[in-house]
């Protein structure tokens, strides 16, 4: 049901088959949609109060559900900020962690990683061991997380991971990052369509990251130019760059003409499968978004190849696991963005 709903989410066109799921999900979609108008409202009033912590506060989000590349670009933008002196926390939700986020966990020191995956949350993980020199936090209240930052780690700035719809926290950049591609699927709200808030709320952005995933389309570049028209903000175009694909237990680069398996457990799996060599990709394997895997996971899959590949966002929730006698790459994106222009422009 749940694959079928992202691709009902960014059809172009429905048939007749569709619309019976059109009405159905109409009234929830549009009762979702005045909650959400009624809290931005509040938030907008001051009757719903803002916090505004002791430290520079960068948000970086999306208004959609699904992967739109936000987690690198997060990555990218604190490990610019680390090699320029500044002490740097990212702040997440650790969304499928097993710790309990009620209070303030660390997942890195920025020395030390102090928890793996099935407990922090993959995403935490993944910038954790990308992001050398950053303290990682996980916290239900953003609140509580950059009070601590301040405090308690000293750190000079905070990035919100995936924070656009947090406005408890007041933020002094607020980044909203839109995928080329899927832009704002049918741009109905949840069940209806993907977004998480109605199309206006792009208004409290005050720049927009535009993730091309399909680094020769020139499609991006103009989709780019028409956000920046239509809503008066600065635009920065980013190129998600397939750097390598690397053996998770050895770092080998992948350098064989072999075909593999492909899998993962992302929000929008197609753009992770349209990276990789498509002549090697025998088949592939969807698991839910935020997937822990299980061992039994891992024998269905060695039933199917011996060679995988998988996202780098997977490959962290794999390592506790017998692989056995299978062979499993990952894929490591790079992105290409003017992180310097899109932080002091």
């Amino acid at each position: 049901m749940k694959v079928y709903l992202t691709k009902f989410h960014y059809k172009k066109k429905y048939k007749f088959a569709d619309y019976p799921v059109y009405i159905l999900l109409l009234l929830p979609s549009f009762v979702y949609q005045c909650i959400s108008e009624v809290r931005n409202f509040l938030y907008k009033r001051n009757i719903l109060k803002s916090y505004k912590p002791d430290i520079y506060t960068i948000s970086i989000g999306n208004l959609s559900t699904g992967g739109t590349g936000k987690t690198p670009i997060t990555a990218e933008i604190a490990n610019y900020l680390s090699q320029k002196g500044k002490k740097v926390s990212i702040l997440s939700r650790g969304y499928g962690g097993k710790l309990s986020n009620k209070n303030v966990n660390i997942i890195s020191d920025g020395i030390e990683i102090k928890y793996n995956a099935e407990y922090s949350g993959d995403e935490p993980f993944w910038l954790a061991q990308n992001c050398p020199g950053t303290v990682v936090l996980t916290c239900s209240s953003r609140v509580k997380a950059a009070n601590y930052a301040k405090e308690i780690v000293n750190a000079d700035i905070a990035i919100l991971d995936d924070g656009y719809q947090h406005q408890k926290l007041k933020r002094d950049l607020n980044l909203l990052v839109v995928d080329s591609e899927k832009k704002f699927s049918n741009e109905h709200v949840l069940p209806l369509g993907a977004l998480r808030e109605p199309m206006c709320e792009i208004k409290r952005a005050d720049k927009i990251i535009v993730v091309n995933k399909n680094f020769n389309n020139p499609i991006a570049k103009q989709y780019a130019e028409e956000l920046k028209n239509k809503y008066n903000k600065p635009v920065f175009l980013c190129n998600m760059i397939p750097d390598r694909i690397y053996n998770i237990e050895t770092e080998e680069i992948f350098a064989q003409n072999t075909e593999m398996f492909a899998f993962c457990a992302i929000g929008q799996p197609e753009q992770f499968y349209n990276f990789l060599p498509q002549h090697l990709i025998k088949g592939t394997k969807n698991f839910p978004d935020h997937h822990i895997y299980k061992q039994e996971d891992i024998d269905l899959l060695a039933q199917k190849s011996k060679i995988f590949v998988t996202t780098e966002k997977d490959a962290v929730k794999l390592k506790n696991l017998n692989l056995k006698d299978i062979t499993i790459y990952a894929l490591k994106l790079k992105p290409e963005l003017d992180i310097e222009g899109l932080l002091n422009g």
